[in-house]
Parts: structure tokens; sequence; C-alpha cells
């Protein structure tokens, strides 16, 4: 069996994986699949205040497939609704190299790259704290690190302005 890549419509990958599923078992081909893998990872995001977790997908419009290759594997899964057919030569697919398989099932299981929060934060903005030891103080951004999802927000402790770093999580727009 090899891996090859599957070009799906984007947003579409978990249908097309059921559909593709139900049809392999329908034709007695389930046996020549032993995996069908939609890579994604697990984020945490905000949305309305709270911390949600999110899978993410990482491909999007990409499902790999472990299978073995014949005539039949290739007429079922090309034929499946929401799949354009597989990544390489119009007719002969390409297997992905062992090296490239391992690469991304470490990524899967690593975790998340990290993703741009979906809230962004400008100098000066006024925010408060909604979790940790800071909760429900009020303070302005002073520098923000999106690559790691951190501000440093300037608050008033006791009566005197302080740097204090939280996660873009731990913050709301006032």
């Amino acid at each position: 069996m090899a891996w090859y890549v599957i070009h799906t419509y984007s947003g579409y990958e978990n249908k097309v994986k059921l559909n593709l599923e139900s049809r392999l078992e329908a034709m007695n081909l389930s046996d020549r699949v032993s995996q069908i893998v939609i890579p994604t990872v697990e984020v945490t995001e905000v949305k309305g205040g709270k911390k949600i977790p999110v899978a993410k997908k990482f491909f999007p419009g990409y499902i790999l497939i472990e299978m073995e290759m014949s005539d039949d594997t290739w007429y079922v899964v090309k034929h499946t609704p929401g799949i354009f057919g597989f990544v390489g030569d119009k007719n002969k697919p390409i297997a992905l190299s062992q090296i490239e398989v391992d690469a991304i099932l470490k990524q899967i299981s690593a975790g998340a790259p990290r993703f741009k929060p979906r809230v962004q934060y400008q100098k000066d903005e006024a925010v408060r704290v909604i979790e940790g030891p800071f909760k429900d103080f009020i303070g302005t951004v002073g520098e923000m690190d999106a690559k790691h999802g951190k501000l440093r927000v300037m608050m008033n402790i006791l009566g005197r302005i302080t740097p204090v770093e939280v996660e873009y999580c731990q913050v709301e727009k006032m």
C-alpha cells in the first residue's frame, strides 16, 4: 500500500471522506484502503470571549489516502462526488514518499502550527483582561507579538503603569 493525495472541494473534505468510505464499502474495496486522513490539528480560538477548541485543516482541499492502487480503487476515488482527482499525472497518481508521509503525520500529532488569531489589536487600544490573575483589569495595548499570540498590556497596578504579558485569548477589546 502507498499514500496518495486527493484534491477535493475546499471545505467539503469531511463530506468527501464519508462519501468515499461509503462507496468503497458498497463496492467491496474497503480492504484495499487502510486509511483516509484529513490533516487537521486542534487549535483554540476565542469566540464571544470564550476559548473554543476548533479543528483546523492545514491542507484545505486535500485528503490523504493509504491504499492499494488498482484500476478499481482508482475508478472509485476518481468518480466520488467532490473529488477533482489525484495529485500527480492525470492517469497515473504519484505516491508520496515515506519521508513526506512521516512529516505530515508528525505535524498532525505534534499539534498546531501557530495560526494568526482572528482578533487583531492595535497599539494603545483599550482592552479588558478576561482571565488569569489580572481578570477584570483594564489596560492599553503596548506591544503585540502576533507570531506567539501575546500582548504586552500596560495596566495601572498600585498607582503605577506596569506592563503585563498576556495571550490574545486572555483579553477582549473594550
